[in-house]
């Protein structure tokens, strides 16, 4: 049975650490007891929402639902190849714990996302993305419960219309189902993208030449650590923007009045991607405090709580960065956290 608590405070589930309460909350460790919980919402007439992690984010008010904090938990090779392995995994598991479990068996296709936050389950939401590598990159399939009628569905790649950190999830799919798990293809002979950020200069700066997965995770390690902050220590819910992409032309007019202006390729041909990190430091915000809400100082892309900032605090300064940066380059950045 679940345990059903009420007005209970999500701070601690929610990596920004902001104060707010949901009117009922249950942990879900088991899909039996996900089917209660939804015999229970449908008796007392409320909606559901589920929090994985906590850590893309951000609450903004009280939340009137059946709150369900997912707790499922394993990792499964469902099946293999000379060239490939099938692994399925749950969706209360938290992700870089699935990342290290690969990487320690040499298989290959998520060593880039290592040090992702949240969970599993958030990963098909978000399409997760880093240092050049996307969750559909390795993408099989996901079983997920319809919360209207409990029936199990599953999803494969096109089923889920996977996009730059967006998916079905986030659109007419919103709200509506609990992943339950997800089915990815890892490969025995892993061909390693190390082309994006300084994963070449790190290796080139250890002597290695011919680095395996757990090597090339071990650097996203070390290059996330000295640019990201600890949400245990100060409270941040990770890349707060999405990068935005431009159009060839606009860009090369952007390029011609700000000529150290950073970019990469985009997702589609004729498109521009930009820091939006840059975006933000070269706007002046990078170490900028504005009470207790601010972005991080060594990296403009994370919007960090320093203590007290409250929900108000978080999405002014969102709307103050959002101004600045629109000011200055006549881009519209958009929040990459999901805002509640």
């Amino acid at each position: 049975m679940i345990k059903l608590e009420e007005k209970k405070d999500l701070s601690p589930y929610n990596t920004l650490r902001l104060k707010a309460a949901a009117d009922y909350f249950a942990i879900i460790s088991s899909e039996d007891q996900l089917k209660e919980a939804l015999v229970l919402a449908r008796e007392k007439k409320l909606p559901i929402f589920v929090l994985g992690g906590g850590s893309n984010i951000l609450i903004s008010k009280d939340i009137k639902a059946l709150v369900l904090k997912n707790e499922l938990k394993g990792i499964e090779l469902v099946s293999e190849t000379d060239e490939a392995v099938y692994l399925q995994a749950a969706s209360g598991e938290i992700w870089s714990a699935l990342v290290h479990h690969t990487v320690d068996q040499g298989w290959g296709g998520i060593e880039n996302l290592f040090y992702v936050p949240g969970t599993v389950g958030a990963a098909p939401v978000q399409n997760i993305g880093a240092y050049g590598v996307e969750l559909k990159d390795v993408f099989e399939s996901l079983r997920a419960m319809d919360l209207e009628t409990g029936e199990i569905i599953e999803f494969n790649l096109n089923d889920c219309q996977f996009g730059y950190r967006d998916s079905v999830f986030k659109n007419e799919a919103k709200g509506r189902y609990y992943i339950l798990s997800i089915k990815l293809k890892l490969s025995k002979k892993p061909q390693l993208k190390l082309d994006y950020g300084d994963i070449k200069i790190k290796l080139t700066e250890r002597g290695i030449e011919a680095p395996n997965v757990k090597q090339v995770a071990e650097i996203i390690r070390e290059i996330r650590d000295a640019k990201l902050p600890n949400p245990s220590v100060l409270a941040n819910a990770g890349s707060f923007f999405k990068n935005p992409e431009l159009a060839t032309d606009f860009f090369e007019k952007l390029q011609i009045k700000f000529p150290e202006i950073k970019f990469f390729p985009g997702s589609k041909e004729g498109l521009i991607k930009i820091p939006a990190g840059w975006l933000i430091e070269q706007s002046g915000f990078k170490g900028k405090r504005y009470g207790d809400v601010g972005m991080y100082e060594k990296q403009a892309l994370i919007l960090v709580n320093y203590g007290e900032a409250s929900a108000k605090d978080a999405l002014d300064h969102i709307k103050r960065v959002q101004a600045e940066v629109e000011n200055i380059f006549g881009i519209k950045i958009e929040p990459e956290v999901n805002i509640i």
